[in-house]
């Protein structure tokens, strides 16, 4: 039996909105090689992908720079990064034969302001009053919406689903944001 090597990322989420972080976990054989190593990130929005090499056990943050998304001024600051689907592939030669591909939907600035709004709600360690379990009520369903999303993009493989679910997911946070205020 041939031993083959088993190719695999992290995508961990993150709340800061500048940074995207993919690191290798994958399995290597040792006595193949493992030459040519390129990540291929395509970003919300975006048609082509962003190609980087990559040596094997690469642990990469990225940013809107480097991904493509920012193009002046970066050496200045860098632009918030989108939520939204990530396509990405990571592969090593022969890089048509030997890749791992995923769709990666990154939710940093919805989960953000959905913590935000969650840290405005007046609680205390007893029972909260009527209006307050409403929004609590509201909060955790919107945060249903969003692992809906997630799930459906990254396991179901139906990124249309996962981001119409997004999508409303937002809109009910926006919604319940202005109520709120």
């Amino acid at each position: 039996m041939a031993s083959k090597h088993i190719l695999s990322l992290e995508i961990p989420d993150t709340n800061n909105i500048n940074v995207l972080r993919v690191f290798d976990t994958s399995l290597y054989v040792a006595d193949l090689g493992t030459d040519c190593g390129l990540l291929r990130i395509t970003s919300p929005g975006f048609v082509l992908p962003v190609s980087i090499e990559v040596l094997p056990q690469f642990n990469l943050v990225l940013n809107a720079c480097t991904l493509g998304i920012q193009t002046t001024g970066c050496g200045d600051s860098c632009h918030p990064i989108p939520d939204g689907i990530y396509k990405v592939n990571y592969s090593i030669s022969p890089n048509d034969k030997v890749y791992v591909e995923y769709n990666y939907l990154r939710l940093t600035q919805t989960m953000n302001k959905y913590y935000n709004l969650l840290s405005t709600l007046e609680m205390s360690a007893c029972e909260p009053d009527a209006d307050v379990k409403e929004q609590l009520k509201e909060l955790r369903l919107i945060k249903s919406f969003l692992e809906a999303a997630k799930a459906k993009v990254e396991y179901a493989h139906n990124p249309e689903q996962g981001m119409e679910l997004l999508v409303y997911a937002q809109k009910r946070l926006i919604r319940l944001g202005n109520t709120m205020c």
